[in-house]
């Protein structure tokens, strides 16, 4: 029975062990949770009290908010003071008496219950030893030994039986105490936080708390209403945006503005990466005065790309990507090729470059000027063929045009020349010639006067020098000048004896081209030599064009912009095969109009010269072949003589020995008389078949 109720009572304190634990464990919960919001309370003070130092980008400096703020902060720091009462009132009277009744009581009642067990041991195994002692009366000292165990082992199970007994019953009692007294202690504690903080809400805070809460109201109706009148703004930009979702929308929907001086977006910019190999980076671009800069995605300020005054742009093909531009310095040391996204984009670019080149940027209304500066190109074409069907409107507005007006048309593209202002137009350009923006290689079209030969347009030139089995044509020249340039236009002119001829034909290649939007513009590397003009392809070698230096009549550069210069190429059979046509090429360089120019000339002078020397040498010859062929004559009269000497000399010979064969002659054919009469009739016949 005692065992029986030993374990419903060891039973019991288990269940009071446990469930004193995760009673514990809670009270630390509210204990930890009321030191956390003492920190936060008090931390939450010091930032209300740092406010009035901030600086906020956004944000002025707002006297009634920073008071506001520092009144919050005086209370605040306040009822921080409060909880920090609080949690020290918790660990007294709430953590104190359960921590002891669960480190001190708890304990004991374990640490009683293994002695006990151990005493229990003890015992039966000195009543096991005591039970096997013998009857016989053999060693009374192992027998008093054994008495003496048992006694010892039985008082000391006893006396702590009686110890763990007791405290098993007294747990009973501290059970209930350890569980009303954190609590009481925890409610008296909240009861003089509470207590303290109505000390401290007084009237007065309560009527600031008042005014606060009007405050935050006010300002919520505001951020209501803006809130609204946000959201009507982003439907009518969406409404309104819609079309601009597209990434290439129509240009007839919305046109490109050509009269920017100021240009940014975003563009893809091509880095080689090799030496054919490219990549393409994404990033924003924006012109700033007479340059453009660059800004990647994360930068604070923009970089300097390149200086874009009297620089030169021109559409360029790509084999992997749409919409791109070359953008070239004025020296031609510096270029980049740069993607739009649309075409919109891509036209706005070429056209506000082309504009900022100009130093537009620098006048008062530079917009307003650009647009007068495209007018005026606009209204300064004369029609050709090509174009006559679309602007038939425009040639007797041209056609009526007095001289004056010509002559400022044309200054407004950079030549004023007073020539130009007497003659005709159409007495220099044929009105029925269309313009050709665009290089046509002789492979694909014959040009007229450009003989083809062999190799000529298929031949590539040695990247690397080696020599190979035939000879360049022009390896012989004295003369080798590489100049970048790129093909504006080409058309038949009717005169070929003035500059204003070059002059005429850019003006009106560059004012179609405006019109048209026609930007592409072909680069080629120019080869100026004593015996032709070579456009050649830079990146296969190709040669594209070829013009013979003699037929090379007019060559000028533009009077204003050094960077246009044109000749004209005088050719045999056109249209009309029985007349010579002049066609006039109008090219853009690197600000190398002069020096191309001044080349073209130098190579006539050295192809002039060279004609000369090459005269001469054959005049030379000329005189030397008839020295020898006197000296030939001579010879052979010489060789005439010596012959009818001999053939003297052999017929005197022969006549001698034709004297002494006429006796033996005779002599036989009296002979042969004499056996001709002797053969008969048909002897003779037979005589003068063989004869």
């Amino acid at each position: 029975q005692t065992r029986s109720l030993l374990g419903v009572f060891e039973e019991d304190a288990a269940a009071i062990s446990n469930y004193i634990n995760q009673l514990f464990q809670a009270m630390h919960r509210i204990y930890d949770a009321q030191n956390e919001l003492s920190a936060a309370t008090h931390l939450t003070s010091k930032l209300l009290k740092e406010y009035e130092k901030q600086r906020f980008p956004l944000g002025g400096d707002d006297e009634v908010m920073t008071s506001t703020l520092q009144q919050f902060a005086k209370v605040i720091d306040e009822l921080s003071s409060c909880h920090a009462v609080l949690s020290t009132q918790l660990a007294d009277a709430m953590m104190f008496p359960i921590t002891q009744f669960k480190e001190r009581d708890l304990k004991e009642i374990l640490t009683l219950k293994e002695v006990f067990q151990i005493a229990s041991n003890d015992h039966d195994a000195a009543i096991t030893r005591y039970s096997r002692l013998s009857k016989r009366k053999e060693n009374e000292k192992i027998k008093a030994e054994v008495t003496e165990d048992v006694y010892t082992s039985r008082k000391k199970q006893h006396q702590t039986m009686m110890h763990y007994f007791c405290a098993l019953n007294t747990l009973q009692y501290k059970k209930k105490i350890s569980l009303l007294e954190p609590l009481l202690g925890y409610m008296q504690a909240q009861i003089s936080f509470f207590k303290m903080g109505s000390e401290n809400l007084t009237e007065q805070l309560e009527e600031f708390l008042t005014n606060i809460g009007t405050s935050v109201q006010n300002v919520r109706r505001e951020m209501d209403c803006e809130v609204e009148n946000m959201q009507q703004t982003i439907e009518d930009l969406e409404v309104a945006s819609d079309p601009l979702y597209l990434p290439d929308p129509d240009t007839t929907k919305f046109p490109a503005h050509r009269n920017l001086t100021r240009k940014a977006g975003y563009l893809n910019a091509r880095n080689k990466t090799g030496l054919v190999s490219s990549s393409w980076e994404r990033q924003f671009y924006f012109t700033q005065g007479g340059n453009l800069m660059s800004q990647a995605r994360g930068d604070v300020a923009g970089g300097l790309v390149m200086d874009i005054d009297n620089c030169s742009v021109m559409a360029v093909d790509c084999e992997d990507r749409r919409y791109c531009f070359q953008i070239t310095s004025f020296d031609g040391k510096k270029s980049s090729i740069l993607q739009a996204e649309s075409k919109k984009d891509y036209e706005e670019w070429i056209c506000t470059i082309n504009n900022i080149s100009k130093q537009i940027y620098l006048s008062e209304n530079p917009e307003e000027i650009a647009a007068r500066v495209n007018q005026s190109a606009l209204e300064a074409v004369t029609p050709s063929p090509s174009f006559q069907q679309r602007h038939e409107s425009m040639r007797p507005a041209v056609q009526s045009r007095s001289p004056a007006a010509r002559t400022s048309s044309t200054g407004s593209l950079g030549s004023d020349s007073t020539a130009l202002s007497a003659l005709s137009l159409d007495s220099l350009v044929a009105p029925d010639t269309p313009i050709q923006f665009d290089i046509i290689s002789p492979v694909s079209e014959d040009l007229p006067g450009q003989a083809k030969s062999s190799g000529q347009s298929g031949r590539r030139t040695n990247p690397f020098g080696e020599s190979g089995g035939s000879k360049p044509e022009t390896e012989d020249s004295i003369l080798h000048q590489l100049f970048i340039v790129r093909f504006l236009g080409s058309m038949e002119v009717k005169s070929d004896e003035s500059p204003d001829v070059v002059y005429e034909t850019m003006r009106q290649i560059l004012a179609a081209r405006a019109i048209h939007n026609v930007f592409r513009m072909t680069e080629s590397h120019l080869l100026v030599t004593c015996d032709c003009l070579k456009l050649i392809d830079p990146q296969t070698q190709v040669t594209r064009l070829r013009f013979p230096l003699p037929n090379v009549v007019l060559y000028a550069t533009h009077q204003e912009n050094k960077r246009l210069f044109g000749f004209v190429l005088r050719t045999s059979g056109g249209r009309v095969e029985s007349r010579q046509t002049s066609i006039c090429y109008i090219f853009e360089s690197n600000n190398e109009g002069e020096k191309i120019c001044d080349s073209v000339g130098l190579a006539k002078q050295i192809a002039f010269h060279a004609e000369l020397d090459r005269k001469a040498s054959e005049k030379q010859k000329e005189i030397e072949r008839v020295k020898e062929k006197q000296q030939k004559e001579l010879n052979k009269q010489k060789q005439i003589e010596k012959d009818l000497e001999e053939q003297s000399r052999l017929i005197a010979a022969s006549s001698r020995s034709n004297q002494s064969s006429t006796e033996g002659q005779f002599v036989v054919l009296s002979s042969s008389q004499s056996e001709d009469s002797d053969l008969g009739e048909d002897g003779k016949k037979k005589r003068e078949s063989e004869a």
